[in-house]
């Protein structure tokens, strides 16, 4: 198995279009790259932390590759967005690809830089690409919530799912 981390906004947004594909072990709602040990979900939301939302997800890369995640991962975000991802502004929201190794940074900059080209989008590709450090699970509330709270998830996620829908 292998991880993959990737920050896309709110985290309950990012769970679902990973959780279910052929090859995927699971996918963990949490925080990364920021100081503090162990951050709340409070904490973190305050933006005082450093850490973005993000998802870990481990996978069998002979299922499922790096590469087909990361394309996956760039079709839940708005890339030229750098200060959150629709409803959700600031620092703890912005769009990260997380990267373990030099094998998956490679595969992350050249997948931005080939989205930057596709001409897709009229404004610059702004996911930053940084190396993984801890990844802290969030708390037990905030894992699945897509099937737990459907009604709150669909609405939370109805300005990303127009976004989707217009630019893939």
């Amino acid at each position: 198995m292998e991880r993959a981390i990737f920050a896309g906004g709110c985290f309950w947004c990012m769970v679902k279009p990973f959780d279910s594909l052929p090859g995927i072990e699971s996918v963990i709602s949490g925080y990364t790259g920021g100081e503090k040990e162990n951050p709340t979900y409070l904490e973190v939301k305050s933006g005082t932390t450093g850490h973005t939302e993000a998802v870990e997800i481990i996978f069998d890369p002979e299922l499922i590759s790096y590469q087909e995640l990361v394309e996956i991962y760039w079709q839940q975000t708005d890339p030229t967005d750098a200060f959150g991802q629709f409803e959700d502004r600031g620092s703890s929201y912005r769009p990260v690809i997380y990267y373990f190794d030099e094998v998956q940074k490679k595969i992350a900059e050249k997948s931005r830089v080939s989205l930057q080209n596709s001409g897709r989008f009229d404004k610059p590709i702004v996911t930053k690409i940084e190396k993984a450090s801890e990844f802290y699970p969030a708390e037990a509330e905030h894992q699945d919530y897509y099937q737990r709270n459907p009604e709150n998830y669909q609405k939370n996620a109805e300005r990303r799912k127009q976004f989707i829908k217009e630019f893939w």
